[in-house]
């Protein structure tokens, strides 16, 4: 019988900041949001961090939340390309600044 054993490493830390800058749309239906151009993913720890990270995308560029979920630190964010990289890059920058976050850099496909 093999184990797997999961855990959370507590950090603060952006995982993922990604653009999708022109998904299929099979991607949009899948995610159940309107197909705006496109997608923003980012994971976040803690994970209550996503509430503060859409806040900061929002406000940052002409983005609509496409998902947040408190509970496993993901935010689905859609637009078109330059606004959805503007607001992951405002995201990570002030994550990064103001609350000492790990960020990596946005990356797109």
């Amino acid at each position: 019988m093999q184990r797997v054993i999961e855990e959370s490493v507590p950090g603060k830390q952006v995982t993922i900041a990604h653009v999708i800058a022109s998904p299929i749309g099979e991607v949009y239906e899948c995610l159940g949001i309107d197909a705006l151009g496109a997608i923003g993913i980012l994971t976040l720890s803690p994970y209550e961090t996503s509430i503060i990270a859409a806040d900061i995308a929002a406000k940052a560029a002409d983005v609509e939340i496409g998902f947040l979920d408190r509970f496993t630190g993901s935010v689905i964010i859609a637009g078109d390309v330059d606004s959805v990289e503007t607001a992951l890059t405002a995201v990570c920058e002030t994550l990064n600044r103001v609350l000492g976050y790990t960020v990596p850099p946005v990356t797109k496909t």
